[in-house]
């Protein structure tokens, strides 16, 4: 290489070291102006940090400032309230003490009156002690008798006079009590009638089930009677298909079975489709609707009647009597309106009236699972209940409301006198004219059968029987002993509703001409 080539290579060394030297140069003067301006904002933003800082602890301070000012005026309003509190409450007790001073003043007063009154009666008495020395002295010598024998005398004449006094104000307030009693029972047993007027008193059940046509009645018999057959040993009930147009009957003493019966059938008929495997079916299915239903009558009855809780077995019981029909009158219905009767009649006589309710409402289940168990509806409500340990006083209003066992309550007499009631409404004791004609020929025949009997008629729809005997053959004394045989034959050998009254009439005339 030449010396002109070595030239250019160092001067383009020099030229580019100068160059490497002033680019470092330029490159420290520019990051020691980054630091700066770093370090400068940073500083500031360190001041902006520490106002904000500051502004923030003042806002908390002014802050914590008002609420403890604000807690401190509601201290202090509640002292003043306090001082305003014993102030008056120092008015009053300043006022008591008044009052305490002046009655002071008038308990000594009156107990200086007292101790006069004491002194003046005190005198009075020796005074009094001396007149009747005196007269007893005057009496002794009037008498010509000793002083102890004339005073015994005197006494034993007071006693009988007053001991007939005596006899003839306690007739006098036996009778008014009679009198006042009778009076108020009939207003309370008035009054409760005239609050729990009924209009369901006539409803009955229906066992007849209508049919589109005639043809159904051949689906519902089968082939060979297979299909009427297997409804019945299903259903327990009996299917009386007669010549009846477009209806069939369903038979059966449980009203239950006869429900689940007539809406399964009913269901079949609708559908279409009757066969063996069908009508097990259905009637499970009506039966389930069926538990339904009596269970949601049993709990709305409960609800209605308002006597707190009872046991679930007691309400779908219960349930069951809606059901249940009694001479034409629905037992459900009825044992809620004896219930009602009971609460207005307990509720007079201020007494317990949802105990009372209670013991009206449970009074006829017996009727429930009479038709299935032996026994009388009395006795089966008695057990049933008894099992689910009512109370004792419901336990006896059921067992005594027909006379069965005494009542030893007055919520049982209630219950009778409820029961009677409404037994007694316009439809309660519907019954067939053949049946209610037969009653009445055997209520007569009855007494008839008596010896010494002239005549004897049945009144009041077959409620009291009027016998006319022959006065030469049965005296006074025997008409007494009379009505109660036939009182007693009748309760032996007759069914029928409440109560029969047997009047016995004696008569005896006698006639002369002149």
């Amino acid at each position: 290489m030449d010396t002109q080539g070595i030239l250019t290579l160092l001067g383009a060394a020099l030229t580019g070291a100068a160059i490497s030297y002033l680019l470092i140069q330029w490159r420290l003067s520019r990051a020691g102006k980054t630091a700066k301006d770093l370090i400068r904002d940073a500083r500031r933003e360190i001041e902006r940090e520490k106002n904000r800082i500051i502004i923030k602890a003042k806002e908390d301070w002014f802050k914590v400032r008002d609420e403890q000012e604000s807690k401190l005026r509601a201290k202090i309003k509640e002292v003043e309230e306090l001082e305003n509190q014993l102030l008056e409450k120092e008015k009053k007790l300043s006022r008591r003490e008044e009052i305490l001073k002046q009655r002071e003043g008038l308990a000594s007063q009156k107990e200086h009156e007292l101790k006069s009154m004491r002194e003046a009666l005190q005198t009075r008495e020796e005074e009094l002690n001396k007149i009747i020395q005196q007269q007893n002295i005057e009496l002794s010598r009037v008498t010509g008798m000793p002083l102890d024998e004339a005073k015994e005398k005197l006494i034993e004449n007071l006693k009988q006079q007053y001991r007939q006094e005596a006899a003839e104000l306690y007739k006098q307030i036996i009778d008014e009590a009679k009198a006042n009693a009778n009076r108020e029972a009939k207003r309370i047993i008035v009054m409760a009638i005239e609050r729990q007027a009924s209009e369901y008193a006539s409803e009955s059940s229906v066992a007849v089930v209508s049919l589109p046509n005639e043809e159904v009645k051949g689906r519902i018999i089968g082939r060979d009677g297979r299909n009427i057959k297997a409804f019945e040993q299903l259903s327990g009930v009996k299917l009386i298909i007669d010549d009846t147009p477009e209806a069939v009957v369903l038979s059966s003493f449980d009203p239950v079975k006869r429900e689940i019966a007539r809406i399964a059938l009913e269901k079949m008929i609708q559908n279409g489709k009757i066969h063996p495997q069908r009508i097990e079916e259905t009637l499970k299915q009506a039966e389930q609707e069926v538990e339904r239903t009596i269970w949601r009558a049993g709990n709305e009855v409960v609800a209605s009647v308002g006597i707190g809780k009872i046991h679930p077995d007691l309400i779908r019981t219960l349930g069951r009597l809606y059901y249940r029909t009694s001479y034409g009158q629905n037992v459900l219905m009825h044992s809620k309106e004896v219930a009602l009767l009971c609460g207005a009649m307990a509720a007079e006589l201020k007494i317990d009236a949802k105990l009372a309710r209670r013991a009206g409402l449970l009074h006829d289940i017996g009727k429930a699972v009479s038709q299935s168990q032996e026994g009388t509806h009395t006795q089966l409500g008695v057990e049933l209940c008894k099992k689910y340990n009512e109370n004792p006083i419901v336990l006896n209003a059921i067992a005594s409301h027909h006379e069965d066992v005494p009542a030893d309550n007055i919520y049982s007499v209630l219950v009778a006198a409820a029961d009677a009631i409404s037994g007694s409404r316009p439809g309660a004791r519907r019954d067939t004219l053949e049946g209610y004609v037969r009653r009445i020929e055997r209520l007569e025949k009855l007494a008839d059968s008596f010896q010494g009997v002239e005549k004897a008629f049945a009144i009041s729809a077959g409620r009291e029987v009027r016998v006319v005997v022959q006065p030469d053959k049965v005296t006074d004394a025997e008409a007494d002993l009379l009505a109660s045989e036939i009182a007693k034959k009748i309760q032996e050998d007759m069914d029928y509703p409440g109560q029969v009254k047997v009047t016995v009439i004696r008569e005896r005339r006698a006639a002369a001409y002149a």
